[in-house]
């Protein structure tokens, strides 16, 4: 009989044999993926043009956190009474935020700042009009336990979670087994799917994938006037996301009772400097600004045509720009061109 060497070729394609084999056999067993289907697939779709989402290294998606963090999102158990949930404040048909000036929390406490959009957070440098918190995670935490929203206390939290036999299962399939139930993983799952909210297929989007009949006549006028140097809306609403991701006064008022970023850097050329938020989906996020002061579009085009307030500290681009009625009437209707309808029935992220 000849003697045949085993190759490293060879090696490998019995490896190959018998990794199948096992495969197989533990799919019998214990049902893992059959092998047509994809394994590992992205549970989460990213728009075109975007860059992929950055997920913390301590907290990497999975469909199981995907899941449980929109069920916690909706869920009122998280707050001290049963009443507030996170999608009070930010609900899916107004690209998630609440429609009211301010936000209320428990016992219908008034806070002191309009609800930002959780959309393409993702995608945020900080979160907050002040830019507070770092990370999601650090956000959702705060918002939970700020006695003017959700009121929560952690340890009251904890047990009220470990308690619900369907969430002691469903924390275990998100983050493993033997993890208990907590206010700090249910953050976790809550950042988890609210990293996967994201949107970018407006008509603008549309048109600037070649779709060139997307926008009619007034958007691209809106368009080319609000990319120019004239009003200079691009210079801070800039990108995929239509934010620089920094802090400015904008001459909103000639004095700040709420100071903004100055309250977290405590440097006073930051007095009067909120965060530039995203224009995606603006034209269902009124009413406008830090405090929503400002009700509609219009209202908000008419405040940086005038040029703003006079403020120490505001930016130098906020400045009178003389816009005729028509140009600001096209840029009302470019912002409008930003809604993403399929955001707003998007079943991944309804209750």
């Amino acid at each position: 009989m000849k003697f045949v060497p085993i190759t490293q070729h060879m090696y490998y394609k019995a490896n190959i044999l018998l990794y199948s084999v096992f495969c197989l056999i533990t799919f019998s067993l214990i049902g893992c993926p059959a092998p047509d289907q994809p394994v590992n697939e992205k549970p989460y779709t990213v728009p075109q043009g975007f860059p992929e989402p950055i997920f913390p290294a301590d907290n990497l998606p999975n469909a199981e956190k995907i899941e449980l963090g929109r069920k916690l999102f909706y869920d009122p158990i998280l707050s001290s009474d049963k009443s507030v949930a996170c999608a009070s404040c930010h609900k899916q048909e107004l690209a998630f935020t609440d429609g009211n000036q301010v936000s209320r929390g428990v016992n219908r406490e008034l806070g002191n700042r309009n609800s930002p959009t959780i959309v393409n957070t993702a995608y945020n440098q900080s979160l907050f009009w002040d830019g507070r918190s770092a990370t999601i995670e650090e956000q959702a935490l705060a918002a939970a336990t700020n006695p003017a929203e959700m009121r929560a206390v952690e340890p009251v939290i904890d047990v009220r979670l470990q308690q619900d036999s369907a969430y002691t299962i469903e924390f275990a399939r998100a983050f493993g087994n033997g993890t208990k139930p907590t206010t700090r993983f249910a953050m976790k799952a809550i950042a988890t799917f609210v990293r996967t909210v994201l949107s970018g297929s407006s008509r603008y989007d549309e048109y600037n994938n070649g779709n060139k009949s997307a926008l009619n006549e007034s958007e691209i006028r809106g368009k080319d006037l609000f990319f120019s140097s004239v009003t200079q809306c691009s210079e801070c609403h800039k990108g995929y996301n239509f934010t620089d991701n920094q802090f400015h006064s904008t001459g909103l008022f000639s004095h700040y009772y709420d100071e903004g970023r100055s309250d977290i850097t405590k440097s006073p050329s930051d007095v009067g400097s909120f965060k530039t938020p995203s224009l995606r989906n603006i034209a269902l996020t009124a009413p406008y600004e830090h405090d929503g002061h400002l009700p509609t579009l219009e209202a908000v085009i008419e405040h940086y045509n005038s040029g703003g307030k006079n403020f120490l500290n505001k930016d130098s681009r906020i400045r009178p720009l003389n816009l005729t009625d028509a140009e600001k009437q096209d840029l009302v209707a470019f912002l409008r061109s930003l809604t993403d309808n399929a955001l707003l029935q998007n079943p991944k992220f309804a209750k």
